[in-house]
């Protein structure tokens, strides 16, 4: 009797053993985990989505498509909370990592992005807006027909303007004083630099004043004449590049 209650006793133990033992856990896989990531960034809640996507950067083989899905979107994410410096490198990687991947036009379009929002203080350091410029430039070579391409174009003429601008002023400091030499090496900078900017056809203008105050009259004639072929409309041609124009006129 003994004997058979300890054997009783024995099964229960196992029983409650067994109920209450440790629970095991679903694995997902990569794939799903990446997809949770991107409902994470669809629903604004990019804070979690990034530490889903950093737990995926090394799942995936260099060769997948996730592989760039993955690196894409977690450097969303860094621009989307503030990490604007990571998120300018993590892009650049994606277009240089995935080239053929459809994820490359975006990428190169981000890192632009970035670089533009990190452009605080133009008036003493260009050089963010300057990279961001050059990524656009890159992009429409690269990815020319694609939406990122279009999305660029605007920003790149907004800046183009601005650079072209703060070039124009410095030669229009130089002419003012006299300083001709100095002022065509900005002028000239323009035109070369910022062929497609708003202030190209006054700085051959202003080309052609600084020619003919110190008589450089196969100068002045050259730009007059690219002046006539390229910008006809431009306001003032008629009186700074007369029909004879032999660098005479004032």
């Amino acid at each position: 009797m003994m004997r058979r209650m300890v054997w009783v006793l024995g099964l229960a133990t196992l029983a409650v053993g067994c109920h209450h033992g440790p629970r095991v856990q679903t694995v997902t896989s990569p794939e799903t985990e990446l997809r949770r990531a991107q409902e994470l960034i669809r629903r604004g809640d990019h804070r979690r989505a990034l530490l889903v996507l950093q737990r995926l950067t090394f799942e995936f083989a260099p060769g997948q498509a996730e592989a760039a899905a993955a690196r894409y979107y977690l450097a969303e994410c860094y621009f989307q909370t503030g990490d604007r410096v990571q998120a300018a490198h993590d892009f650049r990687k994606v277009a240089d990592e995935f080239p053929a991947s459809e994820y490359a036009p975006l990428a190169l379009l981000r890192a632009g992005d970035a670089n533009l929002r990190l452009w605080r203080r133009a008036e003493l350091d260009p050089t963010y807006g300057e990279t961001a410029l050059s990524i656009y430039q890159e992009l429409a070579g690269r990815y020319p027909d694609t939406d990122a391409a279009a999305r660029a174009r605007p920003h790149v003429q907004r800046l183009q303007n601005q650079f072209a601008e703060k070039t124009y002023k410095n030669g229009m400091f130089y002419l003012r004083r006299k300083a001709y030499d100095s002022a065509i090496i900005y002028f000239k900078e323009v035109i070369a630099t910022y062929p497609s900017a708003t202030l190209a056809p006054d700085a051959l203008l202003r080309l052609v004043d600084s020619y003919r105050a110190i008589g450089y009259k196969d100068e002045l004639q050259e730009t007059c004449a690219h002046l006539r072929r390229f910008y006809p409309q431009a306001t003032g041609l008629a009186k700074s590049c007369p029909a004879d124009t032999t660098g005479t006129s004032s």
